[in-house]
């Protein structure tokens, strides 16, 4: 077996993973640089049913919002969950002062498959996960780039987790919040415990 049909299998099966992960077109072209046509000749090749359904093909733009991340403490929980998933996975990497950068210089196939186990892992973790495969990805992307999205260390537990460093952080994270039921999401008048 030659190295270019390795190299083409292996483009083939993330891209094969992807689609059952739901991701869109453009991402699964980013991570193999397999053409729109191929990948949805495969699609149709591979996923026109699958246990009596179609698998769902998202449309249009990847996510690139940040505030789903944090607006309430589960969300914020399954987002850490997801960096510290990434970190591990050697995806993101912790600097000297603490700050998340992006693992890679380029995205190829071995960066989406490392995602997709990522990803694999988070599900595993949360039965009911919040984020779909392209949030995820949109998550990656986000803390690779060092922007409004940050690591924050809390005065509780001792974990570190993610915070956006433009609102008010106050040292408590997600899951401390959900066990203790204090309230710090953005927007409230006080800092208070149970449902103010």
């Amino acid at each position: 077996m030659n190295k270019r049909y390795r190299t083409e299998r292996a483009k083939i099966d993330l891209a094969l993973t992807m689609i059952a992960r739901e991701a869109r077109t453009s991402t699964i072209k980013c991570c193999t640089g397999l053409s729109d046509d191929r990948i949805r000749r495969l699609c149709t090749q591979y996923f026109s049913t699958r246990d009596g359904r179609s698998v769902r093909r998202r449309r249009g733009k990847s996510p690139h919002q940040i505030a789903k991340f944090v607006q309430n403490a589960e969300h914020q929980l399954q987002a850490t969950t997801i960096m510290h998933l990434l970190i591990t996975a050697g995806l993101l990497r912790v600097t000297a002062d603490g700050t998340l950068q992006g693992n890679w210089l380029t995205v190829d196939v071995d960066i989406g498959q490392q995602f997709c186990d990522v990803y694999d892992l988070y599900q595993l973790v949360h039965s009911k996960p919040l984020f779909g495969f392209e949030w995820g990805w949109n998550l990656m992307q986000a803390l690779g780039r060092d922007e409004a999205l940050a690591m924050a260390h809390c005065d509780r537990c001792e974990v570190e987790y993610l915070h956006d460093r433009y609102s008010l952080d106050f040292h408590i994270c997600p899951a401390c919040e959900i066990r203790t039921e204090r309230r710090r999401r953005p927007g409230a008048r006080q800092y208070a415990t149970g449902g103010s």
